[in-house]
């Protein structure tokens, strides 16, 4: 009787079309199926990666030389690639191949560490996050009155002041991230993503072109080993300033570990993310 009613039920179990459609629309913990593919989570990376950050390299070792800026250069990566490397471990815990799923930075805490570091963790990285949100509005309002100053000294010639507030423009750009902020999740951004990508290589090809168009209109010019030189380039205070400016920018430019356990939430391989990590 025990074993008709055991094979009864596996019967109903292997002909249940309700399990069916859970196991199609529903992942392994019971959440939404997760619909990310590899070339969503490369926008995404790439996007992040390629920030408004790497515009500034160049005059970050401008003023750092030849010997401090590629060390920190190097410094910055091994940093990042170190807790992109712990991010992308604690993914699942406490396993990490079978263990729960922690689709947020903070779930990461909560499961690894728990308690008040939550808090603490928390604290830290919203206000990361509320740091760089400000950086970016400020950034990309400054960035269009350039491209508005630069329309203006083409019409009316550079002897016209052609001032323009960033005002206007930085409410703008802050009124759209907060109705995208409203998009509760991230991969519904891959769209988004896809386009900044293109953008990213875009405008990465185009600072490349103005660089080596420079050096070829004006020439080859001497460059030292230091950076650039007291005395002659700089006085000895904006030395200082520039070169902790310089290695702000570098930081800036490496800050893109935060929302790797987001992309990771996408079905992607934890070596595709590796790959990506050290190539970048």
């Amino acid at each position: 009787m025990a074993m008709e009613m055991q094979k009864n039920s596996m019967y109903i179990e292997q002909n249940d079309p309700e399990g069916d459609i859970r196991k199609d629309f529903l992942d392994d913990d019971g959440r939404a199926k997760r619909t990310g593919t590899w070339v969503t989570a490369s926008a995404h990376i790439i996007t992040a990666v390629i920030g408004s950050g790497v515009l500034s390299l160049a005059w970050a070792i401008a003023q750092l030389g030849w010997v401090a800026g590629p060390a920190v250069l190097m410094a910055f990566s091994f940093i990042t690639y170190y807790t992109s490397t712990l991010l992308s471990d604690c993914y699942r815990s406490p396993d990490p191949v079978t263990g729960k799923r922690n689709y947020t930075y903070m779930d990461v805490v909560r499961a690894s560490l728990g308690g008040r570091s939550v808090q603490l963790c928390g604290l830290a990285q919203y206000g990361n996050l509320i740091g760089v949100t400000i950086g970016y509005t400020i950034t990309a309002s400054i960035s269009m009155v350039a491209v508005k100053r630069s329309n203006c000294f083409h019409r009316h010639g550079h002897h016209v002041k052609c001032y323009t507030s960033n005002n206007p423009l930085m409410i703008i750009f802050a009124c759209i991230q907060i109705v995208l902020s409203q998009i509760p999740n991230f991969h519904k951004l891959s769209w988004l993503s896809i386009l900044a990508a293109v953008m990213s290589f875009a405008y990465s090809s185009i600072g490349i072109g103005l660089s080596i168009a420079k050096v070829i209109g004006d020439g080859p010019h001497a460059t030292t080993l230091t950076g650039t030189t007291v005395g002659v380039d700089v006085s000895a205070s904006e030395k200082v300033w520039r070169a902790f400016q310089a290695i702000g920018d570098v930081a800036f430019a490496y800050a893109f570990s935060t929302v790797l356990v987001e992309i990771q939430a996408s079905p992607i391989s934890k070596i595709f993310i590796y790959s990506w990590i050290i190539i970048n």
